[in-house]
C-alpha cells in the first residue's frame, strides 16, 4: 500500500511538474549528466548515480543513500548493470545538495562521457569459485583508472570488467577489457595410467580433458583454466597449478555485441595485469578513432598488432605524449 502511495504521489508530482511549464535548456541537461545525473524524460526530474567503486558498499554507504533518496528523490533506488546505484525523481534545482549530501560519506555522482566507465567486479573474493580477491583488484583499478583518467576523453566509453572465475558471471569478455582468474593445470602425462574412467575428464565442465589411446590429454585450445580438473587425478597426475589471469580484449554488448578475444599470454603477476589494462587504454587513446569503440579499433588495425602492442611496453614509453595528444 505504502509503495502505491508513493508511486501515485510521483506521477502527481511529474503532472505538476508539466503543468507547471518549468523548461530546462539541453544545456543545462548536459551540464549534469556530465556529473552522473540521467534526464527522466518529459520531467524537470532526474536520475543521480551514485558510484560504488566495484559494486561493494559499506552498510554507512547505503544509510546515506537511503536518506538522500527520501530527502532529496522520491524514495527508489536502482541498481544498474554496471553495479552503480541510480536515485530517481531528484528535481534539477537539489542536484548540488544531493552530491553534498552524499559526499558525508564519501561517496559521489558519474560515470558518464567518453571516457574509463565504473569498474565492474564479481563476488570472486567470497564465492567458492572465486580463484582471486576480485574486490581488491577491481578497487585498485577503480582508483588508478577510473579516477586517475578521469580527465583523459577517449574515442567512446571503455569498460573494463573483473570475473573471479571463468564462470563469467559478470561477462569480463564483453567488456572492453575483461580480466578473469585462471587456474591452469600442471599435467604430467607419465602419471597417467589411462583409466577408464578419469576422474579428471569426469569433473572437466568444457571436454577439454578426455582419455585418447589409453592416455589422458588435455586440449589447451579448449582449457578454459577452471582448476576444476586439478588434484582429481588419484595417481597425483595434476596435483599442481598455475594462478593466474586470463585477459580478453575488444568485447562490446549492446546494439552490436561483439566477443572479446583473449590474449594469449596466462598472465601471473598482478603488476602486468594492471600494466596491460593501463596499455589498453593507450592503445584506445592513440588509435581509437571519434566516435567507435575499443573492438573497432582492434578490427581496423587487426587483433594480432593490438596484442603486439599489448604485451610490449611501447605504449607505456610513450604514455606522456599519448595522453598530451
Amino acid at each position: 500500500m505504502e509503495l502505491k502511495e508513493q508511486a501515485n504521489k510521483l506521477e502527481g508530482h511529474e503532472k505538476n511538474t508539466a503543468q507547471e511549464g518549468r523548461v530546462l535548456s539541453p544545456e543545462d541537461i548536459s551540464r549534469v549528466k556530465a556529473m552522473g545525473f540521467l534526464h527522466h524524460k518529459g520531467t524537470t526530474k532526474f536520475n543521480g548515480r551514485v558510484l560504488t567503486r566495484n559494486g561493494r558498499i559499506t552498510a554507512e554507504e547505503s544509510q546515506v543513500i537511503t536518506e538522500a533518496a527520501k530527502l532529496y528523490g522520491d524514495g527508489y533506488m536502482m541498481m544498474t548493470t554496471r553495479l552503480t546505484i541510480e536515485v530517481s525523481g531528484i528535481d534539477y534545482e537539489n542536484i548540488d545538495d544531493f552530491r553534498k549530501y552524499i559526499g558525508k560519506a564519501g561517496l559521489e555522482t558519474g560515470g558518464t562521457g567518453k571516457k574509463v566507465r565504473p569498474v565492474v567486479s564479481c563476488k570472486g573474493t567470497t564465492c567458492q569459485y572465486g580463484l582471486f580477491d576480485t574486490y581488491e583488484l577491481s578497487n585498485e583499478i577503480h582508483w588508478k583508472f577510473f579516477k586517475g583518467y578521469q580527465d583523459v576523453t577517449l574515442p567512446h566509453k571503455f569498460k573494463i570488467a573483473v570475473g573471479g572465475c571463468p564462470n563469467n558471471c559478470v561477462k569480463p569478455n564483453l567488456n572492453d577489457i575483461g580480466i578473469i582468474g585462471a587456474k591452469a593445470p600442471v599435467f604430467d602425462p607419465s602419471k597417467c595410467r589411462g583409466c577408464k574412467k578419469c576422474q579428471m575428464e569426469k569433473v572437466c565442465p568444457v571436454n577439454a580433458a578426455k582419455v585418447l589411446d589409453g592416455k589422458l590429454a588435455i586440449d589447451p585450445a579448449a582449457c578454459i583454466s577452471c582448476g576444476r580438473c586439478v588434484a582429481k587425478c588419484p595417481f597425483h597426475c595434476s596435483d599442481e597449478a598455475i594462478y593466474g589471469w586470463r585477459l580478453y580484449i575488444g568485447g562490446r554488448w549492446g546494439k552490436r555485441a561483439a566477443h572479446g578475444q583473449m590474449l594469449d599470454k596466462l598472465f601471473t603477476d598482478k603488476q602486468e595485469v594492471l600494466d596491460t589494462v593501463e596499455k589498453a587504454i593507450l592503445l584506445f587513446r592513440s588509435q581509437g578513432a571519434s566516435g567507435e569503440r575499443f573492438a573497432d579499433t582492434i578490427n581496423r588495425i587487426s587483433f594480432e598488432k593490438a596484442q603486439e602492442l599489448l604485451l610490449s611496453d611501447d605504449l607505456l614509453k610513450q604514455k606522456t605524449e599519448i595522453l598530451g595528444s
